[in-house]
């Protein structure tokens, strides 16, 4: 496919993520109503995209949804605000020279241990990830915003489609599944991919030592 009509597929799927509605208790962070932020994250997620197609990524790394300190803020899967600020030196992604801007204005700057443990263990191995959730709203707590919850079997479905557009603009990158709930949405879709446990709750080792073994790296102590 020329890369135009990636272009016009990234755009496409970013206005049809902001077109849909969530529960009450999840946040598109893209929609087309929402507060001005959204446009920013709009914005990001479309240059991130763009980013990966023209560097080619080595892998795809599918989680399970925004967290209220990561995407949630910044509107790429597994970035921080600090992160897509400052960038990724190397392989020499984001970064607010390269035109990532911050969405939010309360103060302060995020970080978030799931992207921190994932851009750690990319730059020691030297590539370059494009990601995904399953679910690419943030499911958060009843009338609390500011927290993160397991996305719904609902809401795991409601997220296939996207899932699998954007499995489609890397048609020949390899797709690893960081814990269950991606593997699940992966297996529904069909789509042929790795699992690794998910980095959160002491599962860092795990989740270095799974990604050094999809990638046929040797063990790094």
């Amino acid at each position: 496919m020329p890369d135009y009509l990636h272009t016009d597929a990234i755009v496409a799927l970013i206005a049809d993520l902001a077109r849909t509605p969530t529960a009450a208790d999840a946040t598109n962070p893209y929609a087309f109503d929402g507060p001005s932020g959204n446009a920013i994250r709009r914005d990001n997620l479309r240059l991130a995209l763009e980013q990966a197609r023209a560097y080619g990524p080595t892998l795809m790394l599918v989680g399970e949804a925004p967290g209220y300190l990561g995407a949630r803020r910044t509107g790429v899967p597994f970035t921080s605000e600090r992160l897509l600020l400052e960038g990724v030196d190397p392989p020499g992604i984001f970064g607010a020279a390269r035109g990532f801007v911050q969405t939010t204005d309360d103060g302060r700057i995020s970080s978030e241990q799931t992207a921190t443990i994932v851009w750690r263990e990319a730059r020691a191995l030297g590539i370059f990830i494009v990601g995904w959730n399953a679910c690419p709203f943030h499911p958060h707590q009843p009338d609390r915003p500011l927290s993160n919850r397991p996305p719904r079997v609902g809401e795991i479905r409601q997220g296939l489609p996207f899932l699998e557009r954007a499995c489609a603009l890397f048609p020949a990158v390899p797709v690893i599944a960081m814990g269950n709930v991606a593997d699940r949405a992966l297996t529904l879709l069909g789509i042929a991919h790795s699992k690794v446990r998910h980095p959160a709750q002491g599962g860092a080792r795990l989740f270095a030592a799974g990604l050094r073994a999809a990638l046929g790296r040797e063990h790094r102590e």
